[in-house]
């Protein structure tokens, strides 16, 4: 039999810590092993002698250290109840540390722990022999392991594409492109013409040379070519994957898809860059007019007036100032709309009188660039709820655009039809048209500079945005066509009608200039054949 001397040494020089404990509720520690006292950063006069739940108290501040004492004080008793050992869970009891200064801090333990009764010569329960192992380190890193893939599988649930590159980023190892980028399940070495525009290679070349010469994290916005082979924009990040000796074996990373917010970002910038034009147009047209102005005064000043000078210096002054006016107006009703300040009378309107007032109103216009103006109406009543005033705006906006951009000598078309319940409007034209690209544009705000070949004609490009934002109040809608540049155009305004449908209409014929200019009906299709050209 194996002596007294035996155990204590076994006892002692255990790796694992151990300490024996009084059979009492007090737990009173009656010896402790040197691999404990490490594992506790404890001395063992200070543990021997004194009650297990005194040496280590639970912090006051942590209500799950209370429950782990009570767990322990659960398995001792346990132990002396059915004289088995009792293997307890993983318990979280920090530690209590003396700092420099006497304060108490707790440092965050985990226990693997084991209670066994230790039996005397007569069989009574000596002592309760109490192992533990400090676990600490093993459950951090399951915690950081659990930590980590609930941070992939949130990467990989978010909807965006998760790809592997070996250390040199030679090869795509495997790459999920969630229907934005062609998936890749295995090695694909020529991932960068495979993915990457060619213009925009040297560029992500260059950042993933730099994030494996300085081991950081790669982060670009690029371009990429997506699954359909148009070309998209993306966010990617990828991280280096070392090993124990800092070796880079991988790097693991994400893309995201921000074409969306590319393609916003780039409207921002051109209506920016719009938006300046604007300012210089602006501050020309505004320009234009002071000069005559000036002139006139002038004149008035250093010749002695009569009554013809008083008149004509009168005609040009007036005639500037009515210009300076017109294009006032135009930017503070665009004002008043885009702010929500216009408020629309609204009433039965019978959509016939609203284009006779808007021929009327451009018929100099019309006639002084020698343009044919036909009109085709219904021969019945086209009832729309809105603003009359307002509406003749709209067509006359529209007519004015379409004189304005057809060469003298041009044709212009109004008509008037029903479809699906909506009254609607084309102002069609064979003048300098448009690309297709920009039909899509002309209704924002600033937009006559692309479409102007020049500024001879003046203005601020503002009639069709206005003619949109008050459409819109009246609950319609507008669209723009055209073949191409030197092809005409056509402007169409859709508006719910109030009862029924309109009358179809015959094919327009040309406006006798006089009639417009009385405001003569044409809804009876007693048209004439008179060229509206002086």
């Amino acid at each position: 039999m194996l002596s007294p001397s035996v155990f204590e040494s076994a006892f002692n020089s255990s790796p694992i810590g151990k300490y024996l404990l009084s059979p009492t509720p007090e737990a009173v520690i009656l010896a402790v092993n040197d691999a404990f006292l490490k594992a506790s950063s404890r001395r063992r006069e200070e543990l021997v002698g004194t009650s297990l739940f005194v040496a280590f108290p639970s912090n006051p501040d942590d209500p799950a250290s209370s429950t782990n004492e009570a767990e322990l004080r659960a398995s001792f008793a346990k132990v002396l109840a059915t004289r088995e050992p009792d293997m307890l869970p993983v318990q979280r009891y920090p530690i209590p540390l003396e700092g420099p200064d006497g304060t108490v801090s707790f440092d965050e333990r985990f226990w693997s722990a084991y209670s066994a009764p230790v039996f005397d010569e007569d069989g009574a329960i000596a002592c309760i022999s109490h192992t533990t192992k400090d676990v600490t380190e093993q459950i951090r890193s399951e915690r950081a392991l659990r930590e980590s893939e609930s941070r992939f599988r949130a990467l990989t649930t978010a909807g965006q594409v998760v790809y592997r590159m070996n250390a040199d980023w030679t090869e795509l190892r495997e790459l999920d492109g969630r229907g934005f980028l062609k998936d890749t399940a295995g090695p694909r070495a020529f991932w960068l013409q495979d993915y990457i525009p060619a213009d925009e290679q040297a560029r992500v070349h260059a950042a993933v040379l730099e994030a494996i010469r300085t081991g950081s994290v790669y982060e670009l916005e690029h371009r990429v070519r997506r699954i359909d082979g148009s070309d998209g924009w993306a966010l990617s990040r990828a991280v280096p994957i070392q090993y124990a000796h800092g070796r880079v074996v991988e790097w693991i990373g994400a893309a995201s898809d921000i074409s969306e917010r590319k393609a916003a970002e780039e409207k921002l910038r051109e209506s920016d860059r719009r938006k300046d034009e604007f300012l210089a147009m602006l501050a020309h047209e505004l320009r234009n007019p002071i000069a005559p102005i000036s002139a006139a005064a002038a004149l008035l000043q250093r010749m002695k007036p009569d009554e013809a000078l008083v008149r004509r210096t009168s005609e040009i002054i007036a005639r500037q100032v009515g210009h300076m006016t017109a294009l006032i107006d135009d930017l503070l009703d665009v004002s008043r709309v885009t702010r929500g300040l216009v408020e629309l009378e609204q009433a039965p309107v019978d959509l016939r009188d609203v284009l006779q007032d808007a021929v009327e109103q451009v018929t100099p216009l019309v006639r002084a660039r020698r343009h044919d103006l036909s009109l085709a109406l219904p021969q019945g009543a086209v009832m729309v709820r809105g603003d009359k005033k307002r509406l003749v705006q709209v067509v006359a906006n529209l007519l004015n655009n379409a004189a304005k951009y057809t060469p003298e000598g041009g044709r212009l078309v109004l008509r008037a039809h029903a479809a699906d319940g909506n009254a609607c409007i084309d102002v069609s034209d064979n003048g300098i048209g448009m690309a297709p690209e920009l039909t899509g544009r002309v209704f924002e705000l600033f937009a006559q500079a692309e479409r102007s070949v020049d500024r001879s004609l003046g203005g601020l490009g503002l009639g069709l945005a206005l003619v949109k934002s008050l459409v819109e109040l009246h609950g319609g809608s507008v669209a723009c066509a055209s073949p191409g540049l030197g092809l005409g155009s056509t402007f169409s305004v859709c508006l719910p009608c109030c009862t029924g449908n309109a009358a179809p209409c015959e094919d327009a014929a040309p406006i006798a200039a006089d009639a417009a200019a009385r405001g003569l009906r044409c809804g009876s299709w007693s048209w004439t054949t008179t060229s509206t050209r002086p």
